[in-house]
């Protein structure tokens, strides 16, 4: 009854709105109709299905700008607009990600003083260097990285990766800073994360200083 409606209403209205609104695939529109599909159909049911296997390999984490880039990577030439329309329509939908920030209880550790306070500034190099750490979605799964910068150029100077987050990962960022760069910055600053707050990051602190 559907295909006869869109059949009977083609000249007033493109087959594709009338198929999104009344919930038809176009596929089995034109197989009702006993028509092949056209080649922009094909291209885009095709496209369709590739959108489905870089989401669903992304552990349905990609929205609309990350399938694209996967989709040119791959190849695939077409707008991120046509992208986000096609996961609109097969309803696609990414999975919200939720961000958190690594805390740690006051009751049980002893935070270090803030001797930076709020001035995130630099006279010269090595005088200040500020670290944290962050998490990264990956195929395979989580992604952590512990980053220090100066504080005086904001470049890099240590950094380490792991699939898990532990005290290996901020000592090992330290670690990279101190060959480096050869020498021990006055101030070390992060926040008051588990990681840094624990003995083994706090020992390594006063070996260093």
């Amino acid at each position: 009854m559907r295909h006869r409606f869109i059949e009977a209403n083609r000249k007033r209205h493109p087959a594709r709105l009338m198929c999104r609104v009344l919930r038809v695939s176009v596929s089995g529109y034109y197989a009702a109709c006993g028509r092949p599909p056209s080649a922009r159909t094909d291209r885009q049911t095709a496209l369709t299905a590739r959108i489905r296997t870089i989401h669903a390999a992304s552990r349905d984490t990609y929205g609309a700008p990350r399938v694209h880039v996967e989709l040119t990577a791959q190849g695939m030439v077409c707008s991120k607009n046509t992208v986000a329309r096609l996961m609109r329509q097969a309803r696609i939908v990414p999975k919200t990600v939720r961000r958190f920030r690594i805390t740690t209880d006051s009751r049980k550790t002893k935070a270090a003083p803030n001797l930076l306070g709020r001035v995130f500034t630099a006279a010269q190099p090595n005088r200040c260097w500020l670290t944290d750490i962050t998490f990264i979605p990956t195929r395979a799964g989580w992604l952590y990285l512990a980053v220090i910068i100066d504080l005086y150029s904001r470049a890099v100077v240590g950094w380490a990766m792991r699939e898990r987050m532990d005290r290996r990962l901020a000592l090992d960022a330290l670690g990279m800073a101190l060959d480096r760069r050869g020498i021990a910055p006055d101030i070390l600053h992060s926040d008051r994360g588990s990681l840094y707050a624990m003995a083994g990051f706090r020992a390594a602190q006063s070996l260093v200083y």
